[in-house]
């Protein structure tokens, strides 16, 4: 019963989302933003500052919390062969990325990302905690709390693997935008839970066709990570999907562009 009171605001919460960020179909979001085709380390601040000056209209990131508290971001779970959670901020950052940058907290991040920006959206990944479930719960509440300090809510969107930790977003935050990573939902699942989308490997809508059509009839997001290649490219975007995630920005968007 509660479900179904919650689900037509959930439905307007999604058609506003796309909407209100100009996506309809075949948006690109940088895969830990665009760092490949300049040689910058993936998830830096100049990979995403690059990333809003090609107007992207996404740029995907992924957030740990160390052993103190410090929100940081970062693809794996060990820096220079440190465990991030188990680890101090100041002992990580005794360490560089390629270009020079120290590695990023997400209020330095976000705080870049909203700076004269009003069309890439910041597609934050809290990474599932190597430590414990709750751990990973709490860490999704405080990246919550910084991107709304920020006021950085209304261009940023939340995508985990770890379903729980959408559900905690969601308990937190009525009006956030969330996507499920797994693959392992039908879009009738998640919608259930008041998750806005599916973000999955675009392998998985291969196998499970019916889940874009499924998707597109209930208002729920459609992405697909990571396309890297042009055939896999053409298929998503003759699917039409919401967004798709690759590390290739550049080829995506020639490859749009020739469909059009």
């Amino acid at each position: 019963m509660r479900i179904n009171k919650i689900l037509p605001h959930f439905a307007l919460i999604s058609f506003l989302f796309i909407t209100s960020c100009g996506v309809k179909m075949n948006a690109v979001v940088a895969h830990r933003g665009a760092w490949k085709q300049m040689n910058l380390p993936e998830n830096s601040i100049a990979a995403l500052r690059h990333a809003i000056d090609l107007n992207l209209q996404g740029s995907e990131f992924d957030v740990w919390r160390t052993a103190d508290d410090s929100l940081v971001i970062n693809h794996d779970a060990h820096y220079n062969k440190l465990l991030i959670e188990k680890t101090n901020y100041v002992d990580l950052i005794q360490f560089q990325l390629s270009n020079g940058e120290k590695l990023p907290t997400l209020n330095e991040y976000i705080s870049e990302g909203i700076r004269n920006n009003k069309h890439t959206l910041l597609v934050c990944e809290i990474k599932t905690s190597e430590i414990s479930k709750e751990r990973g719960k709490q860490t999704a509440v405080k990246a919550v709390e910084v991107i709304q300090k920020l006021k950085a809510d209304k261009l940023s969107c939340y995508i985990s693997f770890d379903y729980d930790i959408l559900k905690q977003i969601r308990s937190v935050d009525a009006k956030a935008s969330l996507q499920y990573l797994e693959g392992n939902k039908s879009p009738k699942e998640v919608k259930a839970d008041q998750i806005n989308g599916v973000d999955y490997h675009y392998s998985v809508f291969k196998k499970h066709p019916e889940w874009i059509k499924e998707a597109k009839e209930n208002n729920v997001i459609l992405n697909a990570w990571t396309v890297n290649e042009a055939a896999d490219m053409d298929w998503i975007i003759e699917q039409k999907f919401n967004f798709i995630t690759t590390n290739e920005p550049e080829l995506l968007n020639e490859r749009i562009k020739a469909k059009k």
